[in-house]
C-alpha cells in the first residue's frame, strides 16, 4: 500500500490512499466490529443475559402456531404437564394455547418459568 502524505505546517494531518485499499480496510474494520459483537453475544449468553431460539422454533412461529404449544412441545411436555407446572387447569392451557383465551401476565410468567423461557418468547 502507498499513501501520500498531505502535511500542514511541516506536521502530517492526511493519507491519501488508493479506493482499492481504502475499500479493503473498510472491509477489515467490519470483520472486526462483526468478531467484537460475537464475542459479546458470546458473554452475555454464558451470562445467561441472551436466549437463543432453536430454528424449528421459529420457522413453526412464523407459521402462525402458537409459541406456548411450540415451547410445550419442543421440552417434551403434555398439556398435563404443564398445566400442573404452571397452576393452572389443563383445558385453559389448551383455550390459552388456541387463542380463545388469553392469560393473565401472572398466567403467561409462570408458563414461562414452567418451560424455561423468558417471558417474551412467549408473547405475540
Amino acid at each position: 500500500m502507498k499513501a501520500q502524505i498531505i502535511e500542514n505546517d511541516g506536521r502530517p494531518e492526511f493519507a491519501v490512499i488508493s479506493y482499492e485499499d481504502y475499500l479493503h480496510f473498510l472491509e477489515l474494520l467490519e470483520d472486526e466490529a462483526d468478531v467484537r459483537a460475537v464475542a459479546e453475544f458470546h458473554e452475555a449468553y454464558q451470562a445467561g443475559r441472551e436466549f437463543l431460539v432453536p430454528e424449528e422454533i421459529v420457522r413453526r412461529e412464523l407459521a402462525g402456531e402458537s409459541p406456548i404449544r411450540i415451547w410445550r412441545e419442543h421440552r417434551g411436555m403434555t398439556q398435563q404437564e404443564l398445566a400442573n407446572r404452571a397452576g393452572i387447569s389443563k383445558p385453559f392451557l389448551s383455550q390459552i394455547e388456541c387463542g380463545k383465551r388469553k392469560g393473565t401476565a401472572e398466567t403467561l410468567s409462570a408458563i414461562a418459568r414452567s418451560l424455561d423461557v423468558p417471558l417474551d418468547v412467549l408473547l405475540d
